[in-house]
Parts: C-alpha cells; structure tokens; sequence
C-alpha cells in the first residue's frame, strides 16, 4: 500500500520535481527538505516527495521559493489556503508546524526559525514589518508587528505580543511582551 501511494504522489508531482530540480533556488529548498526530515523524522529516501504529499505548510513554503512557476502546478497538490507567506527575504530551513491561520509578512526571516500556528508576523503601518533574526521560535498565537527586531534564537511565546525589539537569546511572552528569559537565566524584564 505504501509502494503504491508513493507511485502515485511521485507521478503527480513529477512537474514539482522538475522545477525542484532545475530551480536557481535547489540549494535552500535543499536545506528546507533536510530540516523538515529531521523535525518530523520521516525517512530522507524520497524526501521531497513525502513532503509534498504530507505537509501542505511545507507546500506553500515550496512554492513561495519557486515563485511564478508555482501557479502552473499548484492544482496537483494544492497549498494551505490559510498560510499566508508574504515574506520574500526567507533564510533556508524555515519549518511551519500547523501553519492555520498564519500570516508571515516580516521584511526578512532568517535561517532555522520556526513558526507554528495562529501567528501574526507583519505591518503596524504600511511600511513597518519586522526582522526575524536566525534560529527564531515562534509559538501558537504569537503577535509580531512593526518595525522592530526578533534578535538570533530568541523565542516569542505563545499568545505574546511583541512590539519592541528582542535581544539576541531571550524568551518573551504576555501582553505587551516582556523577558522571562535571558542567555538561559529567569528574569523578569520590559522591553
């Protein structure tokens, strides 16, 4: 049975592999595929097949790599309608678990973050989106608006709301958010 599906998403995904393979972009959608094997822990023969067919969240991340050439093969293995990924500057592993009903419009995003979902990463103007430095968490229902800094391996907990900037290395939770958290120590801090 497995033999089977496997034959069967490999055939409609063939166009998908086609572009994967040919794309000026293989080599970060290289390091997406090895970080999601890792996470989900799925077997890496045929990893980009399983993927595709497994993680509609990892599809939409896909096809915002390939950009245009996305809408000629979308219908054959359709994205999360409700993931939306605006950002254009994303670094290589970007992991999304449960991405439902998330909105990711920051200027940039850097390599290793993660971002689960109900969160909101965008505008508090026309102009104002955030910066998300490297090996960033982002947990169920976070809030991350305007123009301001998520500092490397820092982590916004769930629900918070982070309207200032994030030192490197700090964990933010509550409403507005504040540090619990610093280089691995307890603290209670503002922003």
């Amino acid at each position: 049975m497995r033999t089977l599906r496997t034959l069967f998403n490999t055939i409609r995904l063939t166009p998908h592999l086609l572009i994967y393979r040919s794309h000026q972009n293989r080599h970060i959608i290289d390091l997406d595929i090895e970080r999601w094997l890792e996470i989900t822990r799925r077997d890496p023969k045929n990893g980009f097949v399983t993927l595709m067919a497994r993680y509609p969240e990892f599809r939409n991340l896909f096809y915002k790599r390939i950009g245009k050439s996305s809408h000629f093969i979308k219908w054959l293995c359709p994205p999360m309608d409700t993931l939306y990924i605006l950002t254009n500057d994303i670094g290589p592993g970007l992991f999304i678990q449960h991405g439902f009903a998330t909105v990711i419009a920051a200027k940039s995003i850097g390599k290793n973050c993660w971002i689960n979902q109900q969160v909101t990463i965008g505008y508090s103007t026309a102009i104002d989106t955030p910066v998300i430095g490297d090996h960033v968490t982002v947990n169920a229902g976070a809030k991350i608006i305007g123009n301001l800094k998520m500092g490397d391996h820092s982590i916004a907990g769930a629900n918070a709301v982070v309207v200032k900037n994030v030192p490197e290395h700090c964990t933010v939770v509550g409403v507005p958010a504040y540090i619990i958290k610093r280089n691995g120590l307890k603290v209670k801090e503002a922003l």
